[in-house]
């Protein structure tokens, strides 16, 4: 038998930790915003069955990789928020920074928040010289965040028939 362990991470205001059967309510009706979806990988909102898919992928991606997605909450009030952390599936060119948010916890630093102590613990916990983060061109709200985590632009790209920007963070 694997065991694995995720490791809950906090910040000032946040509580990034494993995803629980409990969390699907709140991550699907996040999922089943189209203005939060829109900038996402598919770009179209998602199913409560298809939740379940990305949070067992999520999971298991820490038994595989050692590294993953965290559920995010607020530590005040224990509100679930959205996903952050470390993504690679099979076809990703390297490690991604990902974060994505419920609409009512925009523009409130919660990302970089997030995504800033993913990142440390990614390079704390691997030696990896850079990580990245994929970007829709027009999301200029997730580029900001990558500005602010001090990544840099690389380049366009194509993903799953999609075209993003390419941003590396680089180990500090």
């Amino acid at each position: 038998m694997t065991i694995f362990e995720i490791p809950t991470l906090t910040t000032d205001r946040l509580r990034l930790r494993a995803f629980r059967a409990s969390d699907l309510d709140a991550y699907a009706a996040m999922q089943a915003n189209p203005e939060v979806m829109r900038y996402l990988i598919t770009g179209r909102t998602s199913s409560p069955v298809e939740v379940w898919r990305t949070m067992a992928t999520f999971l298991g991606q820490w038994a595989l990789r050692r590294y993953g997605m965290w559920a995010c909450e607020k530590i005040s009030d224990g509100a679930f928020i959205g996903s952050v952390g470390i993504f690679q599936p099979l076809d990703w060119p390297e490690p991604e920074i990902a974060y994505s948010l419920d609409h009512p916890f925009w523009r409130q630093g919660f990302a970089t928040e997030a995504a800033a102590a993913a990142r440390e613990w990614l390079f704390e916990h691997f030696q990896l010289s850079r990580a990245a983060s994929f970007i829709r061109p027009d999301n200029h709200a997730s580029k900001r965040v990558a500005e602010r985590l001090g990544a840099v632009y690389e380049r366009l790209f194509e993903l799953r028939g999609s075209t993003y920007e390419y941003w590396v963070h680089y180990r500090a």
